[in-house]
């Protein structure tokens, strides 16, 4: 087959001319369209390349994806288990530790020391995940730690208090059923002996002479013998620093260092000391200082015999002693 012959038109001279194809001419033709070709495909690589991801590329945006999801399911988790700390918290500071009457534990107690501020899980990279995990999850064990201490601070006040409720002063000190006993309370009496207004420190009981006098919360006998003014005087030391005070008494029944427990006779009701007739005089002590003694007989009393006993010791005529 004949090679075709290749014109082209010649604007000056308004003819056909014969193209002639020389090696040089055919060389610089393939170049061209060689670089044209290999330009165009580097353009259209990296025109593909940023707009679809490699397989690789494909595979680690999908790790990602999966960690990202993981975390926020873990940060849900921790930021759930925030939650049951905070209740569990605050009951044990504004319940338990009231009723046990201790201090709360301070919030900066109860989280780890740096609380670092972090962007949204979305925005976060790998190495930054993990120390908001970490520091999230060391916050959360720290808070689980203190709360467990506290637990334990609160079993150990419980088997005190079980303790203290057997030691506080908490009956009569004589058998006095239809409180007719009662004879002049806590305050300001009329004196019998000097027939003046004095304070009263405690709340007198009138009885036979030889009537049971009982320790009224377990303790140790601190005193038992004469004391100036109140004749034969048992002193009882509760712990918890209460102190019960007995007065008046015809006969000792314990002696000093001796353990006694609620409800033990300690003595016998007399007229010892400066006493006008038979009755116990009784008082109670708080950390040294004088308490009305009608506030602590709470396993003896009903509400309504309580009323009745504010009622009769606020009686101001005289006082036995």
């Amino acid at each position: 087959m004949a090679k075709k012959t290749k014109f082209h038109f010649n604007q000056e001279t308004l003819s056909f001319e014969k193209i002639e194809m020389t090696f040089v001419k055919v060389v610089k033709y393939v170049a061209l369209h060689l670089f044209t070709g290999l330009g165009l495909g580097v353009i259209a690589f990296f025109v593909i390349s940023s707009v679809l991801p490699s397989p690789l590329e494909k595979s680690l945006r999908k790790e990602n994806a999966e960690l990202k999801n993981n975390y926020a399911i873990l940060d849900r988790r921790i930021s759930g288990m925030n939650g049951i700390m905070a209740d569990l918290q605050q009951r044990d500071n504004n319940l338990y530790r009231v009723i046990f009457q201790t201090d709360p534990i301070d919030r900066s107690l109860r989280h780890s020391n740096v609380i670092k501020e972090y962007d949204k899980i979305d925005n976060m990279s790998n190495s930054r995940l993990i120390d908001y995990a970490i520091d999230k999850a060391n916050d959360v064990a720290k808070q689980i730690y203190v709360q467990s201490k506290s637990y334990d601070e609160l079993f150990l006040l419980s088997k005190k208090q079980e303790e203290k409720l057997q030691c506080l002063p908490a009956i009569q000190p004589v058998m006095n059923k239809d409180l007719s006993r009662v004879a002049s309370g806590y305050g300001y009496r009329n004196d019998p002996v000097y027939h003046t207004t004095r304070f009263h420190a405690g709340m007198d009981f009138t009885a036979p002479t030889g009537t049971d006098i009982y320790a009224t919360g377990n303790g140790k006998i601190d005193f038992a013998g004469w004391r100036q003014g109140y004749g034969n005087c048992v002193i009882i030391n509760h712990g918890f620093d209460y102190e019960t005070l007995y007065g008046h008494l015809s006969t000792i029944s314990v002696r000093e260092g001796q353990k006694v427990t609620r409800g033990e006779i300690i003595g016998l009701v007399g007229s010892t000391g400066k006493s006008t007739g038979p009755h116990l005089h009784y008082e109670v002590h708080f950390r040294g200082q004088i308490q009305d003694p009608r506030n602590f007989y709470f396993l003896d009393l009903t509400p309504e015999e309580y009323d009745r006993m504010i009622s009769l010791s606020e009686n101001s005529g005289q006082v036995f002693d």
